[in-house]
């Protein structure tokens, strides 16, 4: 390892992946899943170096442990159960389950295997240290520190002035962040903040949540619908909403709901989100599609149902800035709860590009999985003849339903 370690507490993860992880113990603890890791970027090469540093990384990772007194922190959480708190005393990730090497045309492939509990932890991990190894062996980490500590406190400086305006607002950037160090002070700093027409919340990152004092946040993935809807072979998966809005609710009754609308299209969601469901969900987040469209969709489908709009909560979350946050804000204001998470513009804006890299469960129990997202392109199927059938059945779905 010729770097720090990057990664130094199992807390070091996004909050739904705990969420999730505790309906994954209780209801599919047998379920087995394939990931994929994919880099976007055209003009991104991993060299060797970076990925034999990335395999060190993530060796280090795996040899880490939930402490007692991080336990403690999440037993407190007033949705996590006991039992899931035992289980995690006992785990710990295993290095086995990745495979690591130069294959590829941006010179690096990361694939895990293995139990759904274990690998869906594994996510946000090792995007972390794949952008902090790339950002420190590509390019001069100290300027574009210096210029992201700039940016950060240019945009504070706008906040506290009064000119963005945002309601309440998380932090989301674990997955995509600049460094370890770059989120930590974006969350410190924004803690610190005193802005005229915003709230800074909390954060996904749970160990910076608990470092901080400020709340951690996060509900559910397009992962959970996918592999929920669509790892039972017996389910049409066109009713994925469905599967995963009854395990939820068996698991959370009316805590930590926000559903998530557009892992099969936020239509074909909404065939499910009637009267039950939209009462006990407290809101639903948007991360596809045009979000004004979206929103307004939303506030009609409660009203539909005899629903009060503004009882209930529309998440933004999906590439925002604050000039856009502030656009929908005003633009939703009064008609309903606003919330917002925003991540690479608070964790990783500089004078470079970030880095767009996923890791997508690509397979559940031998069988490939795929999302059709509001927005073309975001999906990450190895299998055209799985999404083409996917399409299929939410399409006769639609027409016929």
């Amino acid at each position: 390892m010729k770097l720090y370690t990057i990664i130094n507490s199992l807390l070091e993860n996004d909050l739904y992946k705990f969420s999730m992880g505790q309906v994954i113990y209780h209801q599919f603890p047998d379920y087995k899943t394939t990931w994929t890791f994919k880099c976007r970027n055209t003009d991104v090469v991993f060299t060797p170096e970076m990925v034999e540093e990335i395999r060190e990384q993530i060796k280090h990772y795996c040899t880490l442990r939930f402490t007692e007194e991080e336990l403690m922190y999440l037993d407190d959480i007033r949705w996590i159960k006991g039992s899931y708190v035992d289980f995690l005393r006992l785990w710990q990730p295993r290095y086995e389950d990745f495979t690591i090497t130069t294959d590829g045309e941006k010179g690096l492939t990361i694939d895990a295997y293995g139990t759904w509990l274990n690998t869906s932890m594994y996510e946000v991990p090792t995007l972390a240290i794949v952008n902090e190894v790339y950002f420190n062996m590509a390019h001069d980490y100290d300027a574009l520190y210096a210029s992201f500590e700039k940016r950060l406190s240019e945009k504070i400086h706008l906040l506290n002035n009064g000119v963005y305006q945002l309601g309440n607002f998380s932090e989301f950037g674990l997955r995509r962040r600049l460094s370890a160090k770059a989120q930590e002070l974006a969350v410190a700093e924004l803690k610190k903040a005193d802005p005229c027409f915003a709230n800074f919340v909390g954060t996904s990152n749970v160990y910076l949540a608990k470092k901080y004092g400020v709340t951690p946040v996060g509900t559910m993935a397009h992962e959970f619908i996918m592999c929920v809807g669509q790892g039972n072979h017996k389910h049409n998966p066109a009713y994925s909403n469905w599967y995963m809005m009854d395990s939820w609710v068996k698991e959370y009754g009316i805590l930590n709901g926000t559903a998530l609308t557009d892992t099969i299209t936020t239509d074909c969601f909404l065939k499910d989100f009637q009267l039950t469901y939209a009462t006990l969900f407290s809101g639903v987040r948007h991360d596809s599609g045009d979000p004004f469209v979206w929103g307004e969709k939303m506030i009609k489908h409660y009203e539909s149902l005899g629903i009060d709009p503004k009882t209930k909560t529309l998440l933004f979350s999906d590439s925002l800035d604050f000039e856009r946050a502030t656009a929908l804000y005003r633009y939703f204001k009064g008609k309903v709860k606003i919330a917002f998470g925003i991540g690479t513009y608070i964790a990783n804006d500089t004078d470079v590009p970030a880095l767009n890299i996923v890791m997508k469960v690509t397979r559940c129990n031998g069988q490939d999985v795929a999302k059709i997202s509001d927005t073309p392109g975001k999906g990450m199927c190895k299998n055209p003849e799985y999404v083409d059938y996917l399409q299929r059945c939410i399409d006769w779905r639609m027409e016929h339903e």
